[in-house]
């Protein structure tokens, strides 16, 4: 996939919020293909699993109800890594928690407008992007890992972190499910530690598609240049810890560790409490915030290096 090929599900049983959504997104460069109610949608999806990037998903709808199609989404296994937006008029808080708990790490309110649409559509795509890169380079596994008892690592970028979350993970069992979670977990000690990123920065930067410059901008400023951030991995029986440390002055790591439905409509944000709950077995924050540590259960068995 790149992000001008993406190819996006439009789920909707109204026709003329189908033609809404498709004059907002005309002129991206997607795929557009739509569906008229649920039952169509999964059709559409159970047929060829691995054709859509994105699905935008109405709530409401008969023949086969968007809860049901989403729990048919993140049950399949080809088709669970898939983004979900869900798309509804129903904003209570305890509908948004069903959808997030459900799978939708990403939630658009009708009416909503053009700008909202596209922000929110393109986060998933990098997202899934993203993730899928890290999933793609775990087939390359690194041998031998699994006689590791202890290393240490520091690093600095964005980039650095990708890299080391795929070591990291194939030290793992089931590394594929497990490196997103490492990953989001080591991008956030760098963003939001090192280069102190504040959650309203990134949120108007990600709007403005500044986000990598700025990351990349800071990082050549003497104040963050030679900060680093360290991480220490550590296996004893069939327990995995990953502790990292960034440099930073914390953050209210407790406002992040669940899905809370008062950011449920920002373009990030979820990438901790989507670790905890797909990724990782538990994530301890120690301090201020600036250590955190991660426990992966299981042991690496001969088919997996």
């Amino acid at each position: 996939m790149s992000g001008s090929q993406a190819t996006i599900l439009v789920v909707d049983d109204e026709p003329f919020n189908l033609e809404i959504i498709e004059e907002y997104l005309d002129g991206e460069g997607y795929i557009l293909h739509t569906a008229e109610d649920g039952l169509d949608a999964w059709t559409q999806l159970e047929a060829n699993p691995g054709k859509f990037d994105v699905v935008l998903l109405d709530r409401m709808m008969p023949k086969l109800d968007g809860m049901d199609v989403l729990r048919k989404i993140k049950s399949h296994r080809k088709l669970k890594s898939t983004p979900v937006i869900l798309q509804t008029a129903k904003a209570s808080q305890q509908n948004i928690i069903e959808g997030m708990e459900s799978g939708a790490y990403y939630y658009l309110t009708k009416p909503f407008d053009d700008e909202m649409l596209c922000s929110i559509v393109k986060t998933a795509l990098e997202d899934k992007l993203r993730y899928d890169l890290l999933k793609l380079k775990l087939e390359e596994s690194v041998r031998g890992l699994a006689v590791i008892q202890e290393a240490h690592f520091e690093f600095q970028t964005i980039d650095e972190a990708n890299d080391l979350a795929k070591v990291l993970a194939n030290a793992c069992a089931y590394p594929d499910r497990v490196v997103t979670g490492i990953s989001e977990l080591l991008i956030n000690a760098v963003e939001h530690g090192n280069l102190e990123i504040c959650y309203e920065d990134k949120t108007r930067l990600v709007a403005k598609d500044e986000w990598k410059d700025e990351v990349n901008r800071r990082l050549q400023l003497p104040e963050y240049t030679d900060k680093k951030v360290l991480v220490r991995f550590q296996r004893k029986n069939s327990v995995n810890r990953i502790l990292i440390e960034d440099e930073g002055s914390g953050f209210e790591w407790k406002n992040y560790l669940e899905l809370d439905p008062q950011r449920a409509f920002d373009s990030h944000g979820r990438g901790i409490a989507m670790a905890k709950m797909t990724s990782v077995d538990e994530i301890n924050y120690q301090g201020c915030g600036n250590k955190v540590e991660l426990i992966i259960q299981g042991v690496i068995n001969s088919s997996q290096t």
